[in-house]
């Protein structure tokens, strides 16, 4: 398992609970972002800066991430595109996006973005809260002791 996240809109918080658990269970972490990153000193932890631009750094996930992985995303097309790939996708909100809900969740997306184009002012998600933030390191630890479960001894 290698655990991808798509860095660039990911908040803090969220990247500190995913050093924390990469280190606790010795599972390889790629951040894929337009811009440096620092990440602790770890032989478990890089970055990888990609060149500017539209969906740069989705498609360097999409291309580098493999079936049993999980990329850690809010951007709906790119948990597609890993979930196609044999991937997992999860939000920084500890949503699981699956072959079950994200053509729903695509729909949605979609009916969004032309009702925004239209003029109709739909907002963006709320703040990160602290209920959200127990949920990913909650859905994280669950997706992470399935992993180590499955591990030969």
């Amino acid at each position: 398992m290698h655990i991808w996240v798509d860095a660039d809109a990911c908040p803090a918080v969220i990247k500190d609970i995913l050093y924390r658990a990469a280190q606790r269970v010795h599972v390889a972490l790629t951040l894929v972002a337009n811009q440096a990153l620092q990440t602790p000193p770890s032989p478990l932890i890089r970055s990888v800066q990609v060149q500017r631009g539209f969906d740069v750094a989705d498609r360097h996930i999409t291309e580098h991430a493999q079936p049993g992985d999980l990329v850690i995303t809010a951007d709906i097309p790119l948990a597609a595109d890993v979930i196609e790939r044999g991937a997992e996708a999860m939000s920084p909100r500890g949503e699981y996006f699956t072959t079950e809900n994200i053509r729903e969740r695509l729909a949605l997306r979609d009916m969004l973005s032309e009702l925004r184009d239209s003029g109709v002012v739909t907002g963006g998600p709320p703040p990160l809260s602290r209920t959200d933030r127990q949920a990913f390191a909650n859905a994280l630890d669950r997706k992470l002791q399935l992993f180590l479960r499955s591990q030969p001894e």
